[in-house]
């Protein structure tokens, strides 16, 4: 039992707080739990809040559920006390026992929460990860905090500083052993999070696993993300290939569909298709928020790369056919396509073509697993040829 001391003010014991915190460990060199709660209550009393200064018969969780009911009025305060004081709110939270942590947890996570963007955005995302990293790995709390964490990363343009890699969230998942309403909720908002702060990759990652979480019997469910899906990923000017989006079962469950009609040109059609698609539905398009110049161009690019599939050498005029555009544009056209390295390239201009050294398929079925195996097939042969030749003129 620590020792016990005269009351004094908050800052003396903000020392043991911050080792405390940093060592996620909750525990306190100099104050007992009761003292540090009656200290609470007196410094927010002071504070204007309406709570006793006195102690709670009920115990610690009871004095906590006090405490944090009037907290806020601290990030409404510029005092230098104020981290001092939320971080051992904090830590006296990590040390209650799981059954009555939950509950006190959620409410002082909606606390943070519900403070204005404007008020200590950074203190609150930090408090957030004390709690969040002072907890059991596999503490069911976890998943209130870390979702919060994500609220408030999102309102300040932070989510580099929260853990959003796959890998780990799906680790995370499984810890806190979610329900798939709540596996569901955390994916969705990690990705709202991470479009919200242009970071479009690892968006598009946590979307597509979220879509692939579906099973045949809720797949209709996700009607909502799997448009919203489909959306971003047609507006993204750094996504090209879109085949793997037809294979998740909510996106099939859209089949029909003025949106899956506009994926399929974007997978496997050419420019042709989408200009025709976008003079019938110029409506639609424009109410998903799509620019018909930015789908325009990369219709252009997705046509190429097709082209460039089935022919290594592709004519000016064939060029200008299918891309709908002028001879006097084709050269830009070509750096533009080289730039993205979806397709490599260089412009014969004496005999008026383009000459394709390597392409991405933008559609990688059995018939790409084929050519896949035949080019292996063939290089081990090479090298066995290769490897007998050595021999022979060894042996000899």
């Amino acid at each position: 039992m620590p020792a016990r001391r005269k009351r004094g003010p908050v800052q003396e014991w903000s020392g043991a707080i911050a080792i405390a915190i940093a060592m996620s460990l909750p525990a306190f060199i100099d104050i007992t739990e009761e003292d540090q709660a009656s200290e609470l209550r007196s410094y927010l009393k002071s504070k204007g809040a309406e709570i006793s200064e006195e102690n709670s018969e009920g115990g610690l969780h009871v004095d906590l559920a006090h405490i944090i009911e009037v907290c806020d009025i601290c990030l409404k305060d510029d005092d230098k006390d104020v981290e001092s004081v939320m971080n051992s709110i904090v830590s006296l939270l990590l040390i209650l026992e799981t059954e009555k942590q939950e509950a006190l947890t959620e409410s002082l996570c909606e606390k943070l929460l519900k403070a204005r963007d404007g008020e200590r955005p950074s203190l609150r995302l930090q408090l957030l990860r004390n709690l969040f990293h002072g907890m059991e790995e596999n503490a069911p709390a976890r998943y209130i905090v870390y979702c919060s964490l994500i609220k408030v990363a999102a309102t300040c343009n932070a989510i580099q500083y929260i853990p959003s890699d796959l890998d780990q969230v799906r680790k995370w998942i499984t810890d806190w052993n979610l329900s798939v309403d709540k596996k569901h909720h955390v994916l969705r908002l990690l990705y709202e999070a991470l479009v919200d702060c242009k970071k479009s990759d690892p968006a598009a990652k946590i979307m597509v696993e979220l879509l692939g979480s579906y099973t045949e019997d809720n797949a209709s469910q996700a009607r909502v993300d799997a448009h919203r899906c489909i959306v971003r990923a047609l507006k993204d000017q750094n996504t090209f290939l879109f085949d793997h989006l037809l294979a998740l079962k909510p996106v099939r469950f859209l089949e029909g569909e003025l949106i899956h009609d506009l994926l399929t040109i974007f997978v496997s059609g050419k420019l042709a298709a989408y200009v025709k698609f976008y003079q019938n539905n110029k409506d639609f398009i424009d109410s998903l928020g799509l620019s018909h110049e930015q789908n325009t161009a990369k219709m252009r690019l997705l046509t190429l790369m097709g082209m460039a599939v089935e022919n290594k050498e592709i004519s000016f005029d064939t060029l200008q056919q299918e891309l709908q555009i002028t001879e006097d544009d084709v050269e830009a056209f070509v750096i533009d396509a080289v730039r993205t390295k979806m397709v490599y390239c260089k412009i014969d201009q004496t005999q008026r073509k383009v000459v394709v050294s390597h392409t991405t398929h933008r559609t990688f079925g059995k018939q790409q697993w084929q050519q896949l195996y035949d080019s292996l097939n063939s290089w081990k042969q090479n090298l066995n040829q290769v490897r007998n030749s050595l021999l022979s003129i060894s042996n000899t």
